[in-house]
């Protein structure tokens, strides 16, 4: 498998990979240390509860979204960052159309294979 993504990934240049139920994706950058991803989310659409080992970080650049995080619950909206720690449980509810970048240390290996299942809770 290629160990690091290429060193210009122009956005435009890029389609979505459709991941279903109104969110889709374009992993921006990565290696084995550390991956980008935005995510876009339609209305309405749910970021079903997760945990996964990596740190995570996520950066709302457009929308509004219900973040749960462990048992708080806090609205984020474009422009507001969130910390999510190695482990912890999960998800995202989107209240206004948007995306979220997500950056996550180590790389989600899983997101390299194709696998979806993360964000859709299967």
């Amino acid at each position: 498998m290629k160990r690091s993504s290429e060193l210009f990934n122009f956005a435009d240049k890029m389609k979505y990979e459709d991941l279903g139920a109104g969110v889709s994706r374009k992993i921006l950058g990565w290696d084995n240390q550390i991956m980008m991803v935005v995510v876009k989310f339609e209305k309405g659409a749910v970021g079903s509860p997760h945990q996964h080992f990596q740190t995570q970080t996520t950066y709302c650049s457009s929308g509004k979204f219900e973040f749960t995080i462990g048992d708080e619950k806090q609205i984020v909206k474009s422009g507001d960052g969130v910390y999510i720690p190695p482990s912890v449980l999960h998800g995202v509810l989107c209240l206004e159309a948007g995306e979220l970048i997500d950056v996550f240390s180590p790389v989600r290996e899983d997101f390299l294979d194709g696998s979806v299942l993360s964000y859709l809770g299967k």
